[in-house]
């Protein structure tokens, strides 16, 4: 993870040494070689159940990257989360190369599934669909705590808690 006052540091410079720093900073979060990069996707999916079909081949296909080495790998990789959702940010090299990098689960579903319920409230404010305690928020907060732009964890607890407000759950002691 990058160093909170690095990356200050690096939003404080101007023009071309500011650029430079955050491209040195996002090349080591993301390990990125030298490879001239094509695109960049993010995808959602289902942890150990990633198929060829839409969305995956739909998304990938156009770009030449092989889809059974990517829905392998990510199986792979996601088979102890299985039935979560498992964002993942696919790298593409000209070379029609890829790496992907796994994010944790969206705040959303770890809210319905703490909540046990299966969606959100259509009128978050007048209709309350749920509860959800300060104590479950906290574990959320440690499971997203590495995807989520936030130093302090009362600030990421307030994230986490307008997400739970606006699906209309009710954040109890």
């Amino acid at each position: 993870m990058l160093n909170p006052g690095a990356s200050r540091q690096c939003g404080q410079r101007r023009g071309p040494a500011g650029e430079a720093c955050l491209t040195r900073a996002i090349e080591k979060v993301h390990h990125v070689s030298k490879k001239k990069v094509r695109a960049v996707l993010k995808l959602e999916l289902q942890a150990g159940r990633a198929t060829p079909a839409p969305p995956v081949g739909t998304a990938l296909g156009p770009h030449g990257i092989n889809i059974m080495e990517f829905t392998k790998t990510y199986n792979e990789r996601t088979a102890a989360q299985a039935g979560d959702v498992v964002p993942a940010l696919i790298t593409i090299f000209e070379d029609r190369s890829f790496s992907f990098v796994l994010k944790t689960p969206p705040a959303v579903n770890l809210l319905k599934r703490a909540a046990a319920i299966e969606k959100g409230s259509a009128k978050p404010n007048r209709e309350k669909v749920g509860r959800i305690t300060r104590q479950q928020l906290r574990q959320i907060v440690e499971t997203k705590r590495k995807d989520l732009n936030a130093f302090e964890p009362d600030a990421a607890m307030k994230m986490i808690e307008g997400t739970a407000r606006s699906m209309g759950l009710e954040v109890i002691e």
